[in-house]
C-alpha cells in the first residue's frame, strides 16, 4: 500500500529539519534528547560547587607557573596587574592611577623600575628613575613589593570566595570551556574553572566589583634574567622614601579571612 502525505505535512517536516540543523545547541525537540554537556570535559562540572572550588585551588597550588593579568580595586584605588609568576620569582608590570612600575624577583633578589616622579623629591630620584633598582631586604618596602612577585601570596589573596557556593551554567573564558562557581549568588565573587584538562581557575571576578583577573599559561616554563648592569642601580641598605609608599606599593594583608591579599595596603 502506498502512503501519501499531505503537502502541508511535508513542508512542516522540512521546516523542522532545517530548524534543527541550523541550531548551534542541540535541543530535545529536535529528536533523541540533548547531548551530554559533560562530554569531552574533565568531569569537574559534575561535582558540587565546594568540591569544584577545592579542586581549582589544589590545581593552582600545585602549578609551577601562571600568567596573571587584570585589575584589582582596593582602598578606593585600582591596580592593573600583568605578572608572570613561578615558584622562585616573577616579573611584570603594576599600574596605579598615579604610577607605573616594573617589578622583577629572581630568588630573593628584588628589582624595581619606575620613573623619577615615583621616587619623590629625594636627591637620588634622578639617578633611580627608569633604572632597575635593587630593593634591599632590610628596606621596609621589600615585603610589600615582593608580594607582587610571589605566586602563592597573590593566588591566595585573589582566589577567595565569600559565601554559600553554587554552580552557574557552563560558559567560556577565551576559547576554553569553564564552570563558574558563585559565592552568595555572585555577590561574594565568581570563580570560573576549566572544564578541559587540569581544572585550573581561569577567571576570578572579585566580590563587590573589586576587580577581574584572568589566569592563563598554567605550568608553562619561562626564564627570569637579571637586568643589564648598566640598567641597574644598587642604592645600598635602604631606598629613599617614595612619594607615597603606602599608596603606590600596597603589600600583603588579610582579605575577608580568605588569605593574603597583596593588593591590600
Amino acid at each position: 500500500m502506498t502512503a501519501y502525505f499531505p503537502a502541508a505535512r511535508l513542508r512542516r517536516a522540512a521546516f523542522i529539519g532545517a530548524l534543527c540543523a541550523g541550531l548551534t545547541v542541540t535541543v530535545t525537540g529536535c529528536g533523541g534528547g540533548g547531548e551530554d554537556p559533560d562530554k569531552g570535559t574533565n568531569g569537574v562540572g559534575k561535582l558540587p560547587a565546594d568540591q569544584i572550588e577545592a579542586k581549582a585551588k589544589a590545581a593552582a597550588t600545585a602549578a609551577s607557573s601562571v600568567h596573571l593579568s587584570g585589575s584589582v580595586v582596593t582602598g578606593g584605588k585600582t591596580f592593573t596587574l600583568d605578572m608572570r609568576l613561578k615558584g622562585d620569582g616573577g616579573s611584570g608590570e603594576v599600574k596605579s592611577q598615579q604610577d607605573t612600575f616594573q617589578v622583577l624577583r629572581i630568588g630573593e633578589q628584588l628589582y624595581l623600575k619606575a620613573n623619577a616622579a615615583f621616587w619623590g623629591k629625594s636627591d637620588s630620584a634622578g639617578k633611580l628613575g627608569d633604572k632597575f633598582v635593587k630593593v634591599p631586604q632590610s628596606d621596609p618596602t621589600y615585603k610589600q613589593f615582593r608580594g607582587f612577585t610571589d605566586m602563592h601570596v597573590l593566588l591566595d589573596g585573589l582566589l577567595g570566595l565569600d559565601g554559600k557556593l553554587t554552580k552557574a551554567p557552563y560558559g567560556k573564558v577565551g576559547h576554553g570551556r569553564v564552570v563558574p562557581v558563585l559565592a552568595a549568588g555572585g555577590k561574594g565573587g565568581r570563580l570560573s574553572v576549566s572544564l578541559e584538562g587540569t581544572p585550573y581557575p581561569l577567571l576570578m571576578e572579585r566580590a563587590g566589583g573589586a576587580g577581574r583577573v584572568e589566569l592563563a599559561e598554567w605550568g608553562q616554563s619561562f626564564q627570569l634574567s637579571a637586568p643589564a648592569q648598566d640598567q641597574t642601580v644598587d642604592y645600598g641598605s635602604q631606598l629613599p622614601t617614595t612619594k607615597d609608599a603606602s599608596g603606590a606599593t600596597p603589600g600583603p594583608a588579610k582579605s575577608s579571612g580568605q588569605g593574603s591579599d597583596p593588593t591590600d595596603g
